[in-house]
């Protein structure tokens, strides 16, 4: 019970109170993200130096309490990180999704980790990963 009630309160956090939704005003990456079998949509934008550093990040966007919190959670991961390891932290993510993740991965995910037990719901999946993919997306193609 325990597990759920922290993963209640910090989805409920990151949906109500998001820190990245909002414009991003000097965002040198932008793509949106749609989930077509619930409407689910994201526009992620990125602010990346010339060091390959994600240096700021925000979403706009509607959908379930998932795929937005999932969103605002990723981006409070990988801010300041480095392009590649920002990229690597998506793979986790998703292997955590598809349930091959070790404990150290979840460790790594941060709060994002909180996400495990969505691998047990396929149809929210695709909302829980839906910031992510365009996130993997939007890096692939810079």
């Amino acid at each position: 019970m325990a597990v759920k009630t922290y993963y209640n309160q910090i989805l409920t956090e990151h949906n109500l109170r998001p820190l990245h939704k909002s414009p991003l005003k000097d965002a040198n990456l932008t793509l949106r993200g749609v989930n077509p079998s619930c409407g689910d949509n994201i526009v992620l934008q990125l602010r990346v130096d010339e060091n390959n550093i994600i240096a700021d990040g925000a979403f706009l966007g509607d959908g379930c309490a998932i795929s937005q919190a999932s969103a605002d959670m990723m981006l409070d991961l990988v801010i300041g990180r480095e392009k590649e390891e920002a990229l690597h932290l998506a793979d986790l993510f998703m292997r955590m999704i598809r349930g091959e993740a070790s404990p150290g991965d979840l460790e790594a995910l941060e709060e994002a980790a909180s996400l495990e037990d969505v691998s047990h719901m396929p149809a929210r999946v695709k909302c829980a990963v839906l910031g992510w993919h365009t996130l993997t997306n939007l890096l692939g193609k810079s």
